[in-house]
């Protein structure tokens, strides 16, 4: 389930991250820009996954080494861990290049969650120092939110509404063999009236 908002939000901060990258181009650096998401599915009435992706991006113009991503923003009082972890490194990102990571939680509480940015930390060569970049924050879940239940034949509706004037264009070349292919009565009553 994609949310319009997010994805603008994505392309607004690549954008920018593309600006400013032609500012970082001289001084010969990596730019590291980071993009989360998440999407809910509803396993059942009292359970619902969370699915993380987060996607780095090298807009510099240089290899960063020593990557490491941290997810840590969601509290264990209210989300289990199902697969993958909240934590990956990686040994570079070379410049243009683009790293995904991506895990699974279970919600143990309902209510809206707002997460945190992930941490993305990286070494560039010509500083001692790690570097810390800043994914994009996720839009607020409603976990195990109350839905109103499907209405009967709202799939009728939905097939109608896809299908409406095929359905109709069958219907008529239905009806009309019927009428052709069907003695009427009139010509019955003659037949029986001729014995």
């Amino acid at each position: 389930m994609a949310h319009p908002i997010i994805n603008a939000l994505a392309a607004i901060a690549l954008i920018a991250s593309l600006f400013l990258s032609s500012s970082h181009a001289s001084s010969d650096v990596p730019f590291i820009v980071a993009h989360k998401k998440a999407t809910l599915s509803r396993i059942n009435s009292a359970a619902e996954r969370v699915s993380v992706t987060i996607d780095i991006y090298n807009q510099g113009t240089s290899t960063a080494y020593d990557v490491s991503l941290t997810d840590d923003g969601w509290p264990s009082d209210s989300f289990s861990l199902i697969s993958g972890s909240t934590t990956k490194s990686w040994e570079k990102l070379d410049a243009g290049g683009i790293l995904s990571h991506t895990f699974e939680l279970e919600a143990n509480t309902k209510g809206v969650f707002a997460g945190e940015p992930a941490v993305i930390k990286f070494r560039v060569p010509t500083k001692a120092a790690l570097q810390e970049a800043l994914s994009t924050p996720i839009l607020p879940l409603d976990v195990l939110a109350d839905r109103p239940p499907e209405k009967k034949f709202e799939w009728a509706k939905r097939l109608l509404a896809k299908y409406g004037s095929l359905i109709s264009v069958i219907s008529i070349i239905v009806l009309f063999i019927y009428l052709v292919a069907t003695p009427s009565k009139s010509s019955t009553k003659g037949s029986k009236k001729r014995r």
